[in-house]
């Protein structure tokens, strides 16, 4: 196996026996494989959309789902790695037939037929690797790779609106013109350069997509405290990001005696008018996602995987976790969706078997809720603010957190920042910082949570906002961008970023392993990217004293 997709690739440059996530070479090889079908599926797609053609609905939220699938954390069962090359087979199949004629620069992942047998699989699997072909050049590989990471990345986000009943042509299009174009040999640095910005722009697109979705249905994110201590009683922690189910799971709990907390990036959902209206919702579990083994060890309730963030269950609690969705682990409770719905009568009962924690914790809280409508609402106080010097510059310190050395970076940015600024935040990130007190400039926190990693549009919504207002470029504004990275969902965020021309960007903990030298140096020539180096240098730097 080879794979650097995500920020703790081993030795910074890839994971070659077994993924520092839990991922193992099986698993590894059938993602490829996958990845492979959907270029082919790409390339026919791409040029049935060429012939003005329309691509089936349900194949486009393959795509989006089968993207969706391989992103870190997501999927580690086998078996459902083999329906999806299957399915790809049988699209791959029907697109090909709709585009008879075609006989010229055909890829191989376009003319390849899978086999029936999983060895076979395994074995065609090695021509699937991000290293099989060593005379590519390094830096249409690091192109071709950073394409399809953010398309991974936006798969997650495309998915999330469509399980709430949101899809957009330019967006589901997207991914057979980008799969088709990392088959192209023909496309040169700079076309795959521009291509992959022209994709930050589709996924802002994304984004507001899923963020209309959530606020159409829940309501729009309002200031709200959130519990952060136990309560006696059975209970469900949900993890992920899908608000879907969490609804779903709150309607069925509703009246049995069931506290259901938040966990990781589902802390934000307390906000949403239409879910924290039900009392059950009692509060939020633990912190980021790399903690969650800690976490969950032998608790005596159970947990509800929605989305990415799963790592290998211990023993001690391999019998009260629950996936659903695109999430999966070899011989873990796997709940599906039939006819729309998903029951989650199983989960219940074994959480009210369980009993729960059997005292109140003395109670603790925090404040979410502060997405782009929140904001904007009272963005009069703020501008006056400004201009009366109390708020003299903004910081975003926020994305993906990991157990990588080094992130307590972010830690000690955030502390050190200083009273007269205001700290927004979003992703697991904020778990770093997001339970210290930072005080208030009149009336308003020093710390705003945004909201989960797609929220990064909230951010762009606010900081649009604020650059019209003061009738200047987002570049002049008080503002700095501290960024962590983890995996392929803070790449198409930090590629959206950069479509926008957003420069002076801190990223870290360390840069992407698929970076390439020359690329790194172009995101640095034309974005002046920057590693962060220490808290203290970083401040300096940034406010020039």
């Amino acid at each position: 196996m080879f794979c650097y997709q995500c920020e703790q690739t081993i030795g910074g440059k890839g994971c070659t026996k077994f993924g520092n996530c839990g991922k193992d070479a099986k698993v590894a090889a059938l993602q490829d494989l996958l990845i492979y079908q959907l270029k082919g599926i790409g390339f026919y797609g791409q040029k049935l959309i060429e012939k003005g053609e329309k691509i089936d609905p349900e194949i486009q939220k393959f795509m989006m789902d089968a993207s969706f699938s391989t992103l870190t954390n997501v999927n580690f069962d086998p078996e459902r790695f083999i329906e999806y090359l299957k399915e790809a087979q049988k699209i791959k199949e029907i697109l090909k037939f709709k585009t008879k004629g075609i006989e010229d620069n055909i890829p191989c992942a376009a003319e390849y037929i899978l086999p029936d047998n999983e060895d076979e699989m395994l074995e065609d699997a090695r021509k699937a690797g991000i290293m099989y072909d060593d005379s590519l050049d390094a830096d249409i590989r690091s192109l071709r790779q950073t394409l399809i990471y953010g398309m991974k990345g936006m798969g997650a986000y495309a998915h999330h609106a469509h399980v709430l009943g949101k899809m957009d042509e330019t967006v589901g299009e997207f991914f057979f013109k980008g799969f088709s174009a990392v088959t192209n040999d023909n496309l040169t640095v700079d076309e795959l350069f521009n291509l992959i910005m022209k994709f930050g722009k589709v996924n802002l697109k994304c984004m507001e997509l899923l963020d209309r979705a959530n606020t159409e249905i829940n309501g729009n994110p309002e200031p709200t405290e959130v519990v952060i201590t136990k309560k006696k009683g059975p209970f469900i922690v949900v993890s992920g990001h899908d608000l879907r189910d969490l609804k779903e799971l709150l309607e069925q709990t509703e009246c049995k005696g069931v506290n259901i907390y938040t966990h990781s990036e589902m802390l934000p959902s307390h906000g949403y008018p239409e879910l924290k209206k039900y009392k059950h919702l009692i509060g939020n579990f633990g912190g980021a996602w790399q903690e969650q083994q800690q976490e969950f060890d032998d608790i005596p309730g159970c947990i509800l995987m929605t989305t990415n963030c799963l790592q290998k269950p211990r023993e001690s609690y391999k019998d009260r976790i629950f996936t659903t969705s695109i999430v999966g682990w070899p011989d873990i409770a796997h709940i599906e969706e039939v006819n729309g719905k998903k029951d989650f009568t199983t989960i219940i009962n074994k959480a009210i078997e369980l009993g729960g924690w059997t005292e109140d914790e003395p109670e603790k809280k925090i404040i979410v809720g502060f997405g782009h409508n929140a904001v904007i609402s009272i963005a009069d106080q703020i501008i006056e603010a400004i201009k009366a010097e109390k708020i003299k510059h903004f910081f975003l310190i926020g994305g993906c957190d990991g157990s990588r050395p080094g992130r307590n970076y972010y830690t000690e940015f955030a502390e050190k920042t200083p009273k007269n600024t205001i700290i927004l935040t979003l992703a697991c990130g904020k778990y770093r910082f997001n339970k210290l007190d930072f005080g208030k400039i009149g009336d308003f926190p020093r710390l705003l949570d945004l909201g989960q990693c797609n929220d990064a549009y909230s951010a762009i919504k606010i900081v649009l906002a604020l650059a019209d207002a003061f009738k200047c470029d987002i570049n002049e504004l008080p503002l700095s961008m501290i960024l962590s990275w983890y995996e392929q969902k803070a790449v198409c965020i930090l590629l959206t970023l950069l479509s926008l021309g957003i420069r002076d960007i801190y990223l870290g903990p360390t840069l992407p392993a698929f970076i390439s030298p020359t690329v790194l140096q172009v995101l640095i020539d034309k974005f002046n990217i920057k590693p962060i180096s220490t808290p203290e240098e970083d401040l300096k730097t940034i406010l020039g004293s």
